[in-house]
């Protein structure tokens, strides 16, 4: 259903102030995927929700947009793409400010999804309009600032998010963005044109229904898999036979109906069959790590929300840096090496991450985060080049958005899978730690050892449980962790996969990279 690629409206007469506009409007949703992370404590206990309860939060957002974003193309076609453009801004600034006003859990969860929902035409949208402003000699460049936007945002989210918290309240992670919300309509609605409509265009629903079905039934799956342990559920054994049911179908459709949901000649791709799976991998490290590292710096190192806020900024700043000079390089240097550089430099920084312990030091936080957002910043810029250089031209942007949903897929698992083996992991560790501990250990009789966890009073029992619970818990961050390095080691054997495109990289390849 390569429907995306619509006729393009006349050049733009003020590029520089629709450029503004969009990115706006860019920066905006990609800042709403991390920005509510540092708040989630808070949240909890205004909400009343449960630690796993509370990820929704992050999840049902991702989900929403994941499953919306490849929809972007039919309807952008079909209303025109200003017009889209205006009703997802304008949702996305009433959800903003309905999230800011809930009042319970489920309110919350309804509100992001419908935030997600309306946000996810914003970031293909921007990149379309961007690319319909400028001359192509000037397409590099354009790309460029918009790839910096969308990758930094969500690195960018917890500093902006703790800061807000800190000085104001929760709720202002999401009251933000209505001044920005509402200057992007205004340039929209000013500066950008519309783009022809082609009512003609007929849509796949059924493919779409199949798509979304199994999305939504695997996040179910792995949101509630803990809660329910696993597949001693009937709800879980549920929840995995319709996404397994539903993706099947939806490939048998994808294969067998005349105009798909998706065109099947982009899975004859090697390059993009690669990239895309790479993808997927690199959500995984992306937000599951933003996911983990506020919460763990609060609870557990005692640092203040701002403060976490600010020693997690440093990770954009490395991402910024490395795509800036990757930028320079992608067209000398083979991106596969490119790809290795930035997967180790990851890897590195995750490693060190295992390392931590409850003292962790400002330094460690900034210097791990750095590394790590350097190495990212290396893999995204050459992956996208390199996954989008042997497709059909006709192909590039359809491919794009299924680019985007692999990421945005690998970022909502991703997260569900930390946060569930962080909650069993506190357990098992607890339990294991407890083992060891009895009234007749030396330990508890060493000189200089805290009077207040005595195990001969109730008071010291219940301060020595306390601290055994933060112990566990910091060792499961640990595993979770060690994890996340091991899935950005296990990307290493699709580079060996991924074929150099003997010829220059078109500059058409370079413009879709980045949805």
């Amino acid at each position: 259903m390569s429907v995306i690629a619509a006729e393009a409206p006349k050049r733009e007469t003020h590029p520089g102030l629709v450029a503004i506009s969009v990115m706006l409007a860019t920066i905006m949703q990609a800042l709403d995927t991390t920005i509510a992370n540092v708040a989630l404590p808070h949240m909890q206990g205004s909400l009343a929700a449960t630690q796993d309860q509370i990820s929704w939060v992050l999840t049902s957002y991702i989900v929403a947009a994941a499953i919306t974003m490849p929809a972007t193309g039919f309807i952008a076609a079909k209303i025109g793409r200003k017009r889209l453009l205006l009703i997802s801004i304008s949702g996305f600034i009433v959800t903003s400010m309905l999230c800011g006003i809930a009042l319970s859990l489920e309110q919350m969860v309804i509100y992001r999804l419908l935030q997600g929902i309306f946000g996810a035409s914003l970031v293909p949208l921007s990149q379309a309009v961007l690319l319909d402003s400028y001359p192509k000699e000037k397409h590099g460049a354009a790309m460029a600032m918009w790839g910096v936007g969308v990758m930094v945002g969500p690195i960018l989210g917890p500093t902006l998010g703790g800061y807000l918290t800190e000085n104001f309240d929760w709720r202002w992670v999401f009251f933000i963005n209505l001044p920005f919300g509402l200057l992007a309509l205004a340039g929209v609605m000013a500066f950008v044109s519309e783009s022809q409509r082609r009512v003609a265009l007929r849509f796949d629903a059924m493919g779409f229904m199949f798509l979304g079905l199994a999305i939504g039934a695997l996040q179910m799956m792995l949101d509630r898999g803990e809660l329910l342990d696993w597949f001693g559920s009937t709800e879980i054994i549920a929840e995995a036979v319709i996404a397994g049911l539903a993706f099947y179908l939806f490939m048998v459709h994808m294969f067998t109906h005349r105009a798909p949901f998706l065109e099947p000649r982009l899975f004859q791709d090697r390059n993009f069959v690669v990239g895309t799976s790479f993808m997927f991998a690199v959500g995984i490290i992306l937000l599951a790590t933003m996911t983990l590292l506020p919460p763990m710096l609060q609870q557990l190192a005692g640092f203040p929300v701002l403060t976490t806020g600010y020693v997690l900024a440093p990770r954009g700043i490395g991402t910024m840096i490395a795509m800036f000079v990757v930028g320079r390089l992608v067209g000398r240097i083979d991106p596969r090496l490119l790809l290795m550089s930035g997967l180790f430099l990851a890897a590195f920084s995750l490693w060190e991450m295992t390392q931590f312990n409850i003292d962790v030091g400002v330094w460690d936080i900034v210097r791990t985060g750095i590394v790590q957002g350097a190495g990212l910043g290396l893999i995204f810029v050459p992956l996208s080049a390199i996954t989008f250089s042997t497709l059909p031209a006709d192909l590039r942007t359809e491919a794009a958005g299924l680019f985007s949903l692999m990421r945005n897929i690998g970022s909502s698992v991703g997260i569900s899978i930390v946060t569930a083996l962080l909650t069993r992991g506190t357990q098992i560790n607890h339990a294991q730690l407890a083992e060891q501990v009895t009234p007749y250990m030396d330990a508890l009789k060493a000189p200089g050892y805290p009077t207040l966890w005595s195990p001969d009073t109730a008071s010291g029992l219940a301060a020595l449980n306390e601290e055994l619970t933060r112990q566990a818990q910091m060792i499961a961050y640990l595993d979770d962790f060690q994890l996340l390095m091991w899935v950005t080691l296990a990307a290493l054997p699709l580079i060996l996969l991924l074929r150099k495109n003997r010829r220059p990289v078109p500059k058409e390849a370079m413009e879709a990279a980045v949805e």
